[in-house]
């Protein structure tokens, strides 16, 4: 019976901490984001160009994968033609 009653309390200290944590992190992501709002009432114009330049990161990011993936595409596509043109020669 010890055991039943020390994993109810174990159990409960558990979920006290995990409540705990939680509002611990919504505490810091509140303050984060009270910051971020500050910070760009501050300084509008360089917030507009980090966010101008995240954006050109991500931009190219998506452009470099397209490139990539298309890059596969083309050259297994060049290899099936030509291999159709030399059936067709046949």
């Amino acid at each position: 019976m010890a055991d039943i009653k020390n994993s109810g309390e174990t159990s409960a200290k558990n979920e006290d901490s995990n409540t705990s944590f939680i509002k611990t992190a919504q505490d810091a992501i509140g303050d984060a984001v009270d910051a971020t709002v500050n910070a760009v009432k501050e300084h509008p114009v360089a917030a507009a160009a980090i966010a101008a330049g995240a954006a050109a990161a991500v931009g190219g990011a998506a452009y470099a994968v397209t490139q990539l993936r298309g890059d596969n595409d083309e050259k297994s596509d060049k290899a099936g033609a030509t291999k159709d043109k030399a059936d067709a020669k046949k």
